[in-house]
């Protein structure tokens, strides 16, 4: 699995995870993310169970495991947050901060020691010693209830399932040539985000961010004036297309 340092100051770190090569074939690419503090840590989409070995044999190579005090799932998708169950037995007295909305569903993952935090539709913030996070709406982009994590210090914005792209396993960890990385974005995109009117909501709130680099959870990350392309592209993207016109 590879490691990219995505920023690094006196408060913090951001660290990504990805393109393992040894993961099973027909299982998707992820990315998953983690903010390294003074004191703690927290993972962002920590990924699949088929991922958890791969990822604790990663992730310790950064920072003690007891250390590693807060999870995030930005919505209920396998994909993200089935190895939920190992990092309950791994992190007994960690928290995770998670949609109300699927608390339930999350928690057949396995939830027994970590403690869950509800995230209110509206969104909230946290603080991780000097280090603010700010948990943005982003429902209906794909999941009914979904958010995005922005830092503004670091300038970073965890976009989930949002800016996706799918990559040979070989492809480079960020976007190169943003037209041609639109035709590997625009399929998921129409198919997967079901809703025009929640697609121009997020991208209003995340316009009023500054953003140096728009971390997906599938694909490459967008960085520098690619940001702002991305939001412009899919403003201007119509989504929903799975419902049949008549």
């Amino acid at each position: 699995m590879k490691v990219v340092k995505l920023h690094e100051s006196r408060s913090h770190e951001w660290l990504v995870f990805g393109r393992d090569e040894e993961r099973p074939s027909k299982i998707i690419d992820t990315n998953q993310y983690m903010i390294k503090t003074t004191n703690h840590a927290i993972m962002l989409d920590p990924g699949g169970i088929e991922l958890f070995s791969a990822m604790l044999a990663a992730v310790v190579h950064h920072v003690p495991i007891n250390q590693i005090t807060h999870l995030f799932a930005s919505h209920q998708d396998p994909d993200i947050i089935s190895s939920l169950g190992l990092w309950d037995k791994t992190l007994p007295h960690a928290e995770l901060y998670a949609p109300w909305l699927w608390e339930g569903f999350l928690r057949h993952f396995g939830c027994n020691s970590i403690r869950y935090n509800p995230l209110p539709d509206e969104g909230k913030s946290i603080r991780l010693d000097e280090v603010e996070l700010q948990f943005i709406p982003a429902h209906y982009m794909h999941s009914s209830g979904n958010f995005s994590v922005y830092d503004p210090q670091a300038k970073i914005l965890m976009s989930g399932d949002i800016g996706a792209a799918l990559l040979p396993d070989n492809a480079p960890l960020f976007v190169e040539d943003f037209d041609a990385h639109v035709d590997k974005m625009r399929l998921f995109h129409q198919r997967w985000m079901p809703s025009n009117r929640a697609k121009k909501d997020w991208v209003r709130r995340v316009r009023q961010l500054e953003i140096e680099y728009l971390a997906p959870q599938h694909g490459a990350i967008f960085k520098g004036r690619d940001v702002q392309r991305f939001l412009d592209w899919l403003d201007e993207l119509e989504v929903g297309t799975g419902v049949s016109a008549r």
